[in-house]
């Protein structure tokens, strides 16, 4: 028994880790993850409530930018690298497309050093991947809650978006409630590309609750 134990513990030793791996080199990965985060839901959350750009009353946002993350198919690089500050130039660039100057700045920091690009490139990136993403109509102006189920959710965006399947994205939730729709997309941002880690770490349990927009 303890030969067995022992020999399984070499095979997990030995088999490749995923997960999060700093200091990657930059420009080194599989595909991008376009992150929209549905905005009711994260500033219902505890960090949510210190968020006054994104959450703002009145804002009305649903989907924003979250980020756009290098990805591999096993793990994921973060914090590659030698960071370069962003000019005014490329933080101006960042407001068009994530909600709040904070999080450019860490999205920055955290994943566009990953991406082998300027912050100035990286964001105008993160702007293209927003545009090629069709959000499904029940979404667009949402002010009534919503029940619905993550694969319902799946669904709507497939419908929306030609080319797109459940398995090249996942729903995220937290406590039943929505709080992200992932997709993935190859290097050049055109396509959608199947994605088995990110769509495994999906929500797959019963009907989420999608907060309305205020």
């Amino acid at each position: 028994m303890r030969a067995a134990a022992l020999a399984v513990a070499a095979l997990l030793a030995a088999a490749p880790a995923s997960g999060e791996t700093r200091g990657a080199e930059p420009g080194s990965f599989d595909f991008y993850v376009l992150a929209l985060s549905w905005s009711p839901g994260f500033c219902a959350s505890e960090g949510g409530r210190r968020d006054r750009d994104q959450c703002a009353p009145g804002s009305g946002l649903g989907f924003v930018v979250h980020g756009l993350w290098p990805q591999n198919e096993r793990g994921y690089p973060t914090a590659c690298g030698a960071e370069r500050t962003p000019t005014r130039v490329a933080l101006d660039e960042a407001r068009r497309v994530l909600p709040s100057e904070g999080l450019a700045r860490h999205q920055w920091r955290k994943h566009g050093t990953c991406s082998g690009l300027d912050p100035l490139s990286y964001f105008r990136a993160a702007g293209q991947a927003r545009d090629r993403v069709t959000i499904p109509d029940r979404f667009r102006d949402a002010r009534e809650p919503l029940t619905i189920a993550p694969v319902e959710i799946e669904r709507a965006f497939a419908a929306a978006n030609p080319g797109l399947r459940p398995d090249m994205m996942a729903v995220a939730c937290r406590r039943g409630a929505l709080q992200e729709v992932r997709i993935c997309l190859d290097r050049t941002l055109k396509g959608f590309v199947a994605c088995r880690e990110v769509d495994r770490d999906g929500c797959r349990g019963g009907d989420l609750h999608v907060d309305p927009v205020r």
